[in-house]
């Protein structure tokens, strides 16, 4: 997945080293201006967050200290009440550019760390760790960042809230939990992906003056608005065929809803052309449901598709342009069974979701045979299963494994969450910017679905399809959630949000 002009790029913390690298010693940009513009940007991200009030500067021994000693000094000199503290035994500890900063500060020189100096604090600057920094903090950075995150006071990181991975996100051990992160030269994946997102508060991106050119592109990027740019239209010629044909397989006796969804979100997505597959029983309860979509009634054992419906279902694919496999499909063996026969037969782009995902547990090679494409939607639970883990490990590291998942299946894994993730085998990672809280309920992952099979039938790759999805699902949570708040949103009323969410 090369990165598209709609995703904007998240460099890691090896890649923005090079890029430090490259502008001081290949454009000839003196260090300490990068530290200067990186001071006076946090400044003004703590200006913004703590208008009023005493400010306290915590400074590391290495160049985000320098950042932190920057920015001192310019709120010192707008009028503002600074406080200073290092946690260093001696100055003599501190990288070169930031022993230099010591020197511009004016008024008091930083002062050795007392937790007592937090206590009334307006607002607390986080200068403690860069994006360099991994693993859990140790003692005593560790301690401090207890006892910053304890105060009772406005947090601002800066690069990156200290304790959190810059790269993965991760948060081995003390970190701090700031109300916004003043990210230098370009956003971090760290600050966007979980667990490390719920650290950063409101990120924004301070420019310092590295110029465009750098050598290197970052694996990972932020899905932006242009993702919809190029999704098809219908014109004058479109037929419903044209506009992509969709088959759902799922359903079962009690969860019907889930295909449902499913259908009706691959609908209002623009597929012009959808069909459910699912037990021959339960059509009445489909038919009441989807006026306009259309069913095919497959063997089944009492209420659950088994291997009797293999023929049929792969009959009831052949004249699609994208299959949704999963929805409400059971954890019956029979059915479980079908799953894995059919990722084998359907020959077209396939989204495998729900009960289809839980018939792959521990089974995820035989994915990778498929010579089509293979868009994942697992959840995190989901994702353990198919990798053997607990969902608590996932949680743990959600970039690592689902970029082990993508490439164990060869197949795009798009791991849901707010943060959701759309990783490709080859080890790009598209991260979706979330905000939807309203999603947080039962069915808007079989809209998710829908949506991308939506997307894979109008003819977009799937690393674009699932992307588009990702965003326009997102977009919709977010407009149903508008008039009552997220807590009274349920699935339907992101379906009902899809024309508008797809039209910007």
């Amino acid at each position: 997945m090369s990165r598209p002009r709609w995703l904007e790029p998240l460099p890691d913390a090896a890649l923005m080293r090079a890029t430090d690298r490259w502008a001081i010693e290949t454009q000839g940009i003196p260090s300490l201006e990068l530290m200067e513009r990186a001071g006076e940007g946090l400044a003004g991200v703590v200006a913004d967050q703590v208008p009023s009030g005493r400010i306290v500067v915590v400074c590391g021994k290495g160049n985000n200290g320098g950042d932190g000693l920057v920015a001192a000094s310019l709120l010192r000199k707008a009028g503002r009440e600074v406080e200073v503290l290092g946690v260093w035994k001696d100055a003599s500890e501190l990288s070169e550019d930031a022993g230099a900063q010591i020197h511009r500060l004016p008024g008091a020189p930083p002062i050795p760390y007392d937790v007592a100096r937090l206590a009334g604090a307006a607002g607390i600057v986080d200068a403690l760790l860069g994006t360099g920094s991994t693993g859990a903090p140790r003692a005593p950075i560790a301690g401090v960042i207890e006892d910053i995150n304890t105060a009772r006071a406005k947090v601002v990181a800066a690069d990156v809230p200290s304790g959190v991975d810059a790269t993965t996100g991760e948060v081995p051990g003390a970190a701090v939990r700031a109300v916004a992160t003043a990210t230098f030269h370009a956003s971090k994946p760290g600050l966007w992906i979980a667990p490390g997102k719920a650290h950063a508060g409101a990120v924004r991106v301070v420019d310092i003056g590295i110029p465009r050119g750098a050598p290197g592109d970052a694996d990972a990027g932020l899905i932006g608005p242009g993702v919809l740019r190029d999704m098809p239209r219908r014109g004058p010629g479109s037929t419903k065929f044209t506009s992509g044909n969709v088959v759902v397989i799922g359903g079962s006796r009690g969860l019907t809803g889930a295909p449902c969804m499913a259908a009706l979100a691959a609908m209002r997505a623009g597929a012009g052309y959808v069909t459910v597959a699912a037990p021959a029983s339960l059509e009445l309860s489909f038919t009441v449901r989807l006026l306009e979509a259309m069913l095919v009634g497959l063997p089944e054992d009492d209420g659950a598709l088994d291997l009797e419906a293999l023929q049929a279902t792969v009959m009831a694919v052949r004249r699609a342009d994208a299959v949704v496999l999963g929805p409400g499909l059971g954890k019956s063996p029979g059915a479980q069974a079908l799953a894995r026969e059919l990722v084998q037969r359907i020959d077209v782009p396939l989204v495998i979701d729900a009960d289809g995902l839980n018939a792959l547990a521990g089974q995820l090679e035989t994915v990778r045979n498929r010579p089509w494409p293979t868009v994942l939607t697992p959840h995190a639970g989901e994702l353990g299963r198919l990798l053997e883990v607990e969902s608590s490990e996932v949680e743990r590291a959600r970039l690592t494994h689902a970029c082990a998942a993508a490439h164990r299946a060869q197949a795009l894994v798009v791991l849901k969450g707010d943060d959701t993730l759309v990783a490709a085998p080859s080890g790009r990672v598209a991260v979706s910017r979330g905000g939807a809280p309203g999603l947080a309920t039962a069915g808007t992952g079989d809209v998710l679905a829908g949506v991308t099979g939506a997307m894979l039938a109008k003819g977009l790759s799937h690393a674009h399809a699932a992307c588009a999805a990702v965003f326009a699902h997102v977009r919709a949570g977010q407009l149903a959630a508008a008039p009552h708040g997220p807590d009274s949103v349920i699935a339907s009323d992101v379906i009902a949000s899809l024309p508008e969410a797809l039209s910007a």
